[in-house]
């Protein structure tokens, strides 16, 4: 078995004031080992990485989800959004939910076992 890493792109929402092309999708990377096949990680563009549970991530595809650190939730029809708490303020990133359901079906594909072959 091994690491799925996904690489996407995504939008940080924010009310700061912002310049016309801050609001362009930036890089995220996705990954999943299943050395540990509860948890999920989403690095962010300011190389600050947040582990948390796969099983939170699917279901706030289908509807508001986590009360902790991470909320996952649908955004319309064809989006997701995944806030982050930290001491350092929040960061809210917007995904187009088709990549995070294909992200969830590679590391489910990447848990199966394959059969051994002599």
């Amino acid at each position: 078995m091994s690491v799925v890493e996904q690489y996407a792109r995504a939008h940080i929402v924010t009310d700061a004031d912002q310049a016309e092309e801050d609001f362009m999708a930036v890089p995220v990377v996705l990954r999943y080992d299943p050395e540990e096949p509860r948890s999920v990680r989403v690095g962010l563009p300011d190389r600050r990485e947040w582990t948390f549970s796969r099983t939170l991530l699917e279901q706030g595809l289908r509807a508001p989800a986590g009360t902790g650190e991470v909320r996952v939730w649908p955004c319309g029809r064809v989006q997701a959004v995944v806030e982050f708490h930290s001491p350092h303020g929040v960061s809210v990133v917007q995904f187009e939910s088709k990549t995070l359901l294909r992200f969830l079906r590679r590391t489910y594909m990447a848990t199966v076992q394959q059969p051994v072959t002599h």
